[in-house]
């Protein structure tokens, strides 16, 4: 059995128990006057003024008065819909999807996603590269330079997306979401189409192209998996799997050819010709 505890080590004990209480007690009124004493100091200081916190954006004739938390709220709201703005308006689903596809056929896990991510939004700088330049002059240096509203730089900056989009969206396709739309719309005129019609048209018609596209880059390394299975079944080798044998062909078929260049070339002139 332990011994008891000595005298000593019970009076230790104690002490520390007190010193403790003591200690939080003391921390909680420090907290408590600093609270006081920053809330006074809160009511006791002048209201903010008015000029300090409204901005003046000029959008051109009839500008109005944006407060700061306003102008906080419409350019955060601007940074979160904008990868979905590239993603919609843009040819990056078509590279993408393209860019996979010949990921699995080499059936391995590189490049990864970050690469595979950032080439395909590079490519979708350079094709993109007339368009987004037609809508920084139509439509971002006039509202910069304070020559028309906001409501026109969206008009202007609709225009070119729209040319782009109707370049090489189906007309299957925008007929299927006309003859879906709530409201009844007149097919006068292509451009006269509104944009929440063009857009969910454009990416169905680029999600075709790519899978299209994605099985053309898919079959040749198919022929080499069934060629490789037949070889090795027709020797006997049923333990070893045909994947192992068929990914150095595969990748010595690809590198000898300059796949990549081809790739990259074939996406950059899929969008030179319009459908």
């Amino acid at each position: 059995m332990s011994a008891a505890p000595s005298f000593a080590s019970r009076l230790r004990r104690s002490r520390f128990l007190r010193f403790a209480a003591w200690g939080s007690l003391g921390g909680m009124a420090l907290l408590l006057l600093c609270w006081l004493g920053l809330t006074a100091a809160a009511s006791a200081a002048p209201p903010p003024s008015n000029d300090i916190l409204n901005v003046t954006i000029n959008n051109g004739p009839g500008g109005t008065n944006l407060s700061m938390p306003l102008q906080i709220l419409v350019m955060f709201t601007v940074l979160s819909i904008a990868p979905g703005i590239v993603i919609m308006t843009t040819c990056f689903v078509r590279i993408i999807i393209v860019l996979s596809f010949l990921r699995n056929a080499l059936t391995l896990q590189t490049p990864p996603n970050q690469v595979l991510l950032s080439l395909a939004m590079f490519l979708t700088f350079f094709i993109m590269q007339p368009t987004w330049k037609k809508v920084v002059d139509d439509a971002v240096t006039p509202m910069r330079d304070n020559k028309i509203t906001l409501e026109q730089g969206i008009d202007r900056a609709e225009a070119p997306l729209k040319t782009f989009m109707l370049k090489y969206a189906g007309e299957q396709d925008l007929r299927l979401f006309i003859s879906m739309s709530p409201e009844p719309i007149e097919l006068t005129t292509p451009d006269a189409l509104p944009i929440q019609i063009i857009i969910p048209a454009f990416m169905l018609s680029e999600l075709k192209r790519g899978f299209e596209m994605g099985l053309m880059i898919l079959l040749p390394f198919l022929v080499i998996d069934m060629v490789v299975a037949s070889i090795l079944m027709a020797l006997g080798m049923m333990m070893l799997p045909p994947s192992t044998v068929s990914l150095p062909i595969k990748l010595m078929v690809f590198v000898l050819v300059d796949g990549w260049t081809l790739l990259v070339r074939s996406l950059v002139d899929s969008f030179k010709v319009a459908s």
